[in-house]
């Protein structure tokens, strides 16, 4: 089994973000790409009622199919049940478990570039709804290097993307759809 435990940070200039990060001669793991996530249920949302969900993401000719299981309720990081694996055809994959019975209920896309400080890595995205830099590895390590930041853990976000989308869209008073471009 693999645990997956991060914080999101809300920034504002992914640019201003990625030059404070060179101060930590990060290794960069993916240059800026475009990933479209598409989240499957079942009808009766068995996954999401549970805090779980399955995730086929498309980032150019690579797809991964996650699982992540329900995140826990107490501290400030979300950590949580993640298995991933590639795929050969991502479109292929969706077809195949909507053939299983499950649907997609929900789908966000986002610019993303990785970097590596240490053990941790660094995700910076840009998404429709703005700009976060995920934290993801061990609490420990996650708040030495949010701490050498400047980054305070009142910043320190564990919404997932979706929740953050619904947020926006009470705040804005729209109806939500998807987190699209």
């Amino acid at each position: 089994m693999s645990t997956e435990t991060e914080i999101k940070i809300e920034i504002q200039n992914p640019e201003d973000f990625c030059a404070r990060l060179q101060a930590f001669q990060p290794r960069i793991v993916s240059d800026r790409h475009f990933e479209d996530n598409r989240l499957l249920d079942f009808p009766d949302k068995t996954l999401l009622s549970a805090g779980s969900l399955v995730r086929i993401r498309r980032a150019g000719e690579k797809a991964i199919l996650t699982f992540k299981g329900p995140a826990k309720k107490e501290g400030i990081f979300k950590t949580r049940e993640e298995l991933e694996t590639g795929l050969g055809d991502g479109v292929l994959a969706v077809q195949i478990l909507e053939r299983l019975g499950m649907c997609e209920w929900f789908r966000y896309q986002k610019y993303r570039r990785e970097f590596e400080v240490g053990t941790v890595i660094v995700a910076v995205d840009e998404t429709p709804i703005g700009n976060y830099a995920e934290l993801e590895g061990s609490e420990s390590a996650i708040y030495d290097l949010a701490r050498r930041m400047g980054v305070e853990e009142s910043r320190f976000i564990k919404h997932t993307y979706y929740t953050l989308y619904l947020d926006c869209c009470r705040l804005k008073g729209k109806a939500p759809g998807n987190m699209v471009f």
